[in-house]
Formats: structure tokens, sequence, C-alpha cells
């Protein structure tokens, strides 16, 4: 499918090595803080033993976790500390030092040119996609679901609160859940099969926008888009433009959210159409802004309190 959008996103990417191989890792950019060489981490009593202790840095305590490690690699070792980087990251609302034992480089990456994880890894891999760089192959690593193992939420945040008005109302529209990472993926969807909230629900964003043309061409267009931002293949801010910009799919009421405590994500989340755009993840928040989106759809059957 040939895609063409005037949201335009191109963001860096970092690439960085965990292991003796070389093989080639990365993060998006807007999801890292700095890049400080490893140093001295105070031990944390009945920490995760992926956590290896706490670091100060510019007067903020940053536990660091062993990434190697936590993504099922050989743990480093605390003669290889100092020849280690921290990757210092705020994402999901939590700001964690990655310890990884090499920093390649930072290159330019479209979104698009980045491949899904295929389907048949399994579930829980820490990989939402792969790309190339110089004939190499790079893995994105899903930094959301490596979080949720180490930090998982808390059950306020799976578990939202709706009346029966509510439950009933938001039962009659059609709802779309897009986002390549496994364990945001599996949050939404706790999220409304704790309330019995029907849903659909895509990997990545051109699998949503054929998947939205598909139904809109069948009457049965998608009333809610809930997508991440960052994805493979096309992004959130894109799927966001070309849904407002389609006559047949420009019904939806587009909620965009991101792991990026940023609140540039959020302004060009407006700016490309979205309704709302919110930090992940609080299932509380997500069914507020998916009930403003109903009031918006149904003005004269629906109000939220």
């Amino acid at each position: 499918m040939a895609i063409k959008s005037k949201a335009n996103q191109s963001q860096g990417m970092l690439m960085f090595t965990l292991t003796a191989s070389k093989q080639l890792f990365a993060i998006g950019t807007l999801k890292v803080r700095e890049i400080v060489p490893f140093s001295v981490a105070t031990q944390i009593p009945y920490s995760h033993h992926h956590v290896i202790g706490t670091v100060t840095i510019r007067e903020l305590n940053v536990p660091v976790i062993d990434m190697p490690a936590a993504i099922g690699f050989r743990p480093i070792q605390p003669e290889e500390y100092n020849d280690c980087y921290l990757i210092v990251t705020d994402c999901l609302r939590t700001v964690v030092a990655f310890m990884v034992r090499g920093i390649e480089k930072i290159i330019d990456c479209n979104w698009r040119h980045i491949e899904p994880s295929p389907t048949t890894a399994g579930k829980d891999v820490f990989v939402t996609g792969i790309t190339r760089y110089e004939e190499k192959i790079v893995q994105m690593l899903d930094v959301e679901l490596l979080l949720s193992k180490i930090y998982p939420p808390s059950e306020s945040a799976r578990i939202p609160i709706l009346t029966d008005v509510e439950r009933e109302k938001l039962k009659t529209l059609n709802i779309l859940l897009v986002d390549d990472s496994s364990i945001a993926r599996k949050q939404l969807a706790d999220a409304l099969d704790s309330i019995n909230i029907p849903y659909r629900i895509c990997t990545h964003g051109i699998e949503a926008l054929q998947m939205m043309r598909e139904v809109a061409a069948q009457g049965k267009a998608i009333d809610l888009l809930v997508s991440d931002i960052e994805m493979p293949g096309l992004d959130g801010y894109e799927l966001a433009f070309e849904t407002q910009n389609n006559p047949e799919l420009s019904h939806a009421y587009i909620i965009l959210h991101t792991s990026l405590s940023s609140e540039i994500c959020l302004e060009r989340a407006k700016q490309v159409g979205a309704h709302e755009a919110l930090e992940k993840f609080n299932a509380g928040d997500l069914i507020k802004a998916m009930l403003r989106g109903a009031a918006k759809i149904q003005p004269n059957h629906f109000m939220t309190t």
C-alpha cells in the first residue's frame, strides 16, 4: 500500500549493542534524555534483580537497569561496568537508565521504513520492529514491555470505573485500538475487557488504515480510534492525518497516546488532527477521553459527568 502524507515524521534512532557479537539494537531518540558513561551505582535492597542500583544524574536519583539481562542476554558483569554506558530514558512517566555494552551512533530514521516484528516471533518479545543500517539488521526494542516487566502497572491503572449508562453508550461504538507494543495492546485490551466494551485491534498503522477503509466500505465506520504515536510503517501522526483527510473516515474521534513524556508530541498530535493526546498508561484517563469522544459523536444522546 502506497502511503503519501504531509505529516512527514522522521525521528532519530539511537543504536547500541548489548552482546559481545555487536548485534545492533535501537530505540527512538524521543525517549532518550541523555547518554552518560557508567558511574558507580548504589544498591537498593529488595529491588528487581535486573536493577543494579541507582545513580545520581543532574540531582535526580535514577534506577539503573541491566538491559541485556532484562531482555534475556548474558548479564553485564561488574568487571565490565566501567566500559558501559547509561541511556537515560523518560518513558511511561518513569525516568530510568538502561546500561548497555556499547553506543554505536544516532541516525535519522523514517518509521515507514521499519518493518513490524514478525507475528511468528511469539508473544512478549521485546522487539517491535526491524530495519537495516549499512546492510546490518537493527532491532527496535519495546521499552514499554521491558519496563512493565520490572515495574508492573498498578491495578488502579488497569481497571477503569464506569457507570452502566456510560458503558452502554461506549458499547454501541466501533472502537479501534492500534499499538505496536505487545504490552500496550494488552493494557488497552484488558482495560476494555474489564468493562465489557467490544473493540478491534491492530498492531501497526498501515494495518489500521486498511481496516478502517474496509469497515467504512461496509457501512461500519470506526467511531473511536485509539492509536500509539511511535509505530513502524505508518506512525500515529500520519494515521491521524490520513483519517482526518478521508471523508469516509473523518467521522472518527481520534485519541493518540504515547509513552513519551513530551509536550512536543502532544502538540504535534493536535496539529495532525487528533482530538486528544494522552500519556500512557492510565485506564481511567483513557476511558474519560473515550467518553468525551462518545459525547461528541452522539451529542443528543450522551453526556459525561
